[in-house]
């Protein structure tokens, strides 16, 4: 049974490489590549599970974390430009802490 889940989500990882290849827009290949990571998610805990190794579970999850922050990143970044900027495109302000300007 896990080796045949293993073979399907081999195959659905070979189509979202496809996707992420193919395009036709930024954000169908942004969708691909999140979706390589939740396939790769389920093969760390698939092959755990095969191999009787089941704290892989926590690297899975951990994966899983990594894979949600990149994505954010990736779409934040596609959309504008910077890490730091707000939703007018402009850069965040610098926080300067009260009294750190000489008392100017």
């Amino acid at each position: 049974m896990f080796a045949a889940a293993m073979a399907a989500i081999l195959v659905t990882m070979f189509l979202a490489l496809v996707r992420a290849f193919r395009g036709p827009t930024v954000f169908d290949r942004v969708q691909a590549v999140n979706m390589m990571g939740t396939k790769t998610v389920l093969l760390i805990a698939v092959s755990g599970f095969l191999t009787g190794r089941p704290e892989w579970l926590d690297l899975a999850i951990l994966y899983a974390l990594m894979n949600f922050i990149g994505v954010i990143a990736l779409l934040r970044f596609s959309r504008f430009g910077d890490l730091s900027g707000d939703e007018e495109g402009e850069a965040a302000p610098a926080v300067v802490p009260e009294g750190a300007d000489g008392g100017a």
